[in-house]
């Protein structure tokens, strides 16, 4: 019989190891950030590694009730009471490339634009025209720029970048994402990068694959949903979420069905 096989725990009667790590020792000196990277990327962060690593986290947790995910866990958790699981699955299950996915989308451009500019033997600003101008003309929007609330610039992306270079840990993802902002406001308008975009240009840079563009999401996406429902349930009374609805359809018929 074939076993299923796994690189990433390792537990027997007398030990939990989490990519060679004793539980034991996990608990007494790493962090939940700690694990969260050893978990994805094999190895435990760097000093400057975690505290990047906890600001996106920061930055993804919760964006208010409004969201897709948030407003489904809260709908959910209004109609049933019994199980916060469900409620908190109801609001996972509406991630993917429209709400949360910006980032994982973003993370490709970015290797798009290095690949390009490694085959075109071009600089990183040249790659990023190119790609934006290729995008211009198909009417392609590009992920990981422009904000519905933050349309001048989006102040998170500042913070994650900075914390960025102070760990000296800004690479070519950044310098991708940063040259390709360019390029949209000198063919396009000024666009600038948003939250996601931040995401994806510094997961590049700490060599996560793009997947985690939209992995990380979820897994910081469910802090603040735990939140919503629990202050659904605390503080709001059963079914007390209405969606109003208004009917478009056919006008009623007026003749009667006959056999």
């Amino acid at each position: 019989m074939e076993t299923w096989r796994t690189a990433i725990v390792d537990a027997g009667p007398d030990h939990i190891r989490v990519r060679g790590h004793d539980v034991l020792d996990l608990l007494r000196g790493a962090t939940f950030t700690d694990l969260i990277f050893l978990l994805h990327h094999e190895r435990l962060p760097t000093a400057g590694e975690r505290r990047l690593f906890d600001a996106i986290m920061i930055g993804s947790a919760d964006h208010g009730p409004g969201a897709p995910s948030c407003a489904a866990a809260r709908l959910a958790a209004s109609g049933n009471r019994q199980s916060p699981s469900a409620a908190i699955a109801a609001g996972v299950l509406t991630i993917g490339d429209e709400h949360g996915g910006a980032g994982q989308a973003c993370m490709e451009l970015i290797a798009s634009t290095l690949d390009r500019a490694s085959r075109d033997g071009v600089a990183l600003p040249e790659a990023a025209r190119r790609i934006v101008g290729e995008a211009r003309s198909a009417g392609t929007r590009l992920p990981g720029f422009g904000h519905r609330v933050h349309a001048a610039i989006d102040p998170r992306v500042a913070v994650l970048f900075g914390l960025a270079e102070e760990a000296g840990l800004a690479e070519d993802g950044i310098r991708v994402a940063r040259a390709l902002e360019e390029a949209i406001r000198e063919q396009i308008k000024p666009i600038p990068l948003n939250i996601d975009g931040a995401l994806a240009a510094i997961l590049v840079d700490l060599a996560f694959p793009p997947m985690m563009g939209k992995l990380l999401f979820i897994v910081a996406r469910v802090a603040g949903l735990s939140a919503e429902v629990l202050e659904e349930y605390t503080r709001e009374k059963p079914m007390r979420i209405k969606v109003p609805v208004q009917y478009d359809g056919v006008t009623p018929k007026e003749e009667k069905l006959t056999r």
